[in-house]
């Protein structure tokens, strides 16, 4: 079979399941799968809200029902040109030995993330295009498989991808002595590709994902093929962007299998677990929502026709739609066991009470993420008699966590826990020259909002603090003092993307506090600091 480029359409569709209905392969593969997402682009492009998550569910989705075991995979989140090629040498080294063991291998690459000007963008790193391509035909695999998903963010419906530049320069077909290479993209060469809030994810991948759980399972025997998933992905996201502002998308396909037949993607029947939508039930499509809100999967179900979906243990909200109402109900996935839907159990009900409303609680479930940092800075009052005499100007040491993106997008909630200390000595007008240690303890929270520009995000915020400090005398004969307020302030600072899934931030606060012991004083201090975080 030599190299072509496919102009997807019904009938094409029809032609090519009936010619490969028949071509499946029995054989077994031993599978890798390399399967990377990353939010940003880099400068002169936004985070996106949606690529590391298609990429989570990509990665679940291969171990759970595409035959990759868990040590065959690499799952990469925000991680750079050079993690991806490291991970995919380390991928290739693994396909040859179990080629050399007479094995037959798979390998399979799936990206979602920005694209531009014939790199893929991974934050401020870039992966020329046509050196993956080459890099995956020289791949000793028996079959090596590239789905490149490339996302740039916009508002409901989103523009991926850069608008200056082809969202990809793939063209519709394989290199001639690329053997056993298939390539499937998200849009054609000319065309952004989009994502909405509604889904949680891009289209293409959303129904590429779909598919691959049942939906696309044209032939009911258990198996998603290559061409069943592809000709699902590609008509329902046509249908899905017709409308949209970008226009319609069109995923694009490439292969030279070289006489290896159809390839089995997922095989629904290796885990006996799922939701069975039953022959007696009414057709139509069925939504299945997941606790977060999130279409997870859909289906298309035919009249008198038997379909499965392979949901993963949990509960869903099921929803078909009718002409003037909804029918919803709730089904509970278990763990090893197929559940049935029971029609007779859903309720009718108005379109206001559509389990999938709008974006908030999904991008709180889906774009919520951690960060952890060590702190470094220092801390010191304004007012020169009290940081000489009173609270001393400390260095800091301190761990710092960050919730970000859970009240809204751009947004962090922040935990911090500092503390500090130094020797000094006492003079005051009525006693001079008792040694001391004097610690700094502080607890504070602070709420900020970003403003991404690419690699480098500036933000600001107010901010909490419990303050308590404490002078410690080496004379035994003087008490031990400390002095504990809550301090309210704001912070300012800059967040720059490092290589991997670390940041640096610079940072200052500036703080307001009460001192009432000897007497009523309005005191002010600032804080200076610097945190290396890692993305969790």
């Amino acid at each position: 079979m030599s190299p072509r480029a496919l102009k997807p359409g019904p009938v094409w569709a029809l032609a090519l399941g009936l010619l490969l209905a028949t071509g499946a392969q029995a054989e077994s593969l031993r599978r890798f799968a390399l399967v990377a997402g990353n939010d940003e682009g880099g400068a002169e492009t936004r985070p996106l809200r949606f690529a590391r998550d298609d990429a989570r569910k990509m990665h679940d989705l291969l171990l759970r029902l595409g035959g990759v075991e868990p040590g065959d995979a690499r799952l990469l989140l925000d991680d750079d040109a050079d993690d991806l090629l490291r991970a995919l040498s380390e991928l290739e080294a693994s396909a040859r030995a179990a080629r050399a063991r007479g094995e037959r291998t798979a390998l399979l690459f799936y990206y979602s993330g920005h694209a531009k000007d014939g790199a893929l963008r991974l934050g401020d790193s870039q992966l020329d295009l046509e050196a993956l391509k080459r890099r995956l035909s020289a791949a000793t695999a028996d079959i090596r498989i590239a789905i490149l998903d490339s996302c740039r963010s916009g508002a409901l419906t989103r523009t991926k991808g850069a608008r200056r530049a082809p969202a990809f320069a793939i063209e519709s077909g394989a290199s001639r002595d690329a053997r056993g290479l298939v390539i499937l993209t998200s849009s054609a060469a000319n065309e952004d590709s989009q994502e909405s809030d509604l889904l949680g994810g891009s289209f293409f991948s959303h129904h590429l994902a779909s598919g691959l759980m049942g939906d696309a399972d044209r032939s009911g025997d258990g198996q998603v093929t290559l061409f069943e998933a592809y000709s699902h992905a590609y008509a329902r996201t046509v249908a899905d962007t017709a409308d949209s502002s970008a226009g319609p998308q069109h995923p694009t396909f490439s292969y030279d299998l070289a006489g290896n037949g159809d390839l089995v993607l997922t095989d629904l029947r290796v885990r006996d677990e799922g939701l069975l939508v039953p022959r007696a039930a009414p057709p139509g499509a069925y939504y299945f929502v997941d606790p977060s809100g999130s279409v997870v999967a859909e289906l298309d179900k035919a009249p008198e026709a038997e379909r499965r979906v392979a949901l993963a243990p949990g509960t869903y909200k099921v929803k078909r739609r009718l002409a003037d109402r909804l029918r919803i109900g709730e089904a509970e996935v278990r763990r090893g066991r197929t559940t049935v839907l029971d029609e007779s159990r859903l309720r009718d009900a108005p379109f206001s009470d559509d389990p999938v409303k709008g974006a908030p609680p999904r991008e709180r479930a889906l774009r919520t993420s951690w960060t952890l940092g060590l702190t470094g800075g220092y801390h010191s009052f304004f007012d020169a008699p009290t940081r000489e005499n009173l609270f001393l100007s400390t260095p800091l040491l301190g761990l710092e966590l960050g919730l970000h993106h859970y009240f809204r997008e751009d947004w962090r909630w922040d935990f911090d826990l500092s503390l500090g200390g130094r020797r000094a000595t006492l003079e005051l007008p009525t006693l001079s020259g008792p040694g001391y240690r004097y610690s700094l303890l502080t607890v504070g929270t602070s709420l900020v909002a970003e403003f991404p520009l690419g690699g480098v995000s500036p933000f600001v915020g107010a901010r909490l603090a419990y303050l308590v400090m404490g002078r410690d005398f080496e004379d035994e004969s003087l008490p031990d003092q400390f002095y504990a307020v809550l301090t309210p302030g704001l912070v300012a600072g800059v967040r720059w993307r490092l290589p991997g899934r670390f940041e640096l931030t610079g940072r200052a606060r500036v703080h307001y506090l009460l001192y009432n012991v000897d007497a009523q004083r309005s005191l002010g201090y600032w804080e200076l600091g610097a945190l290396v975080t890692y993305r969790l």
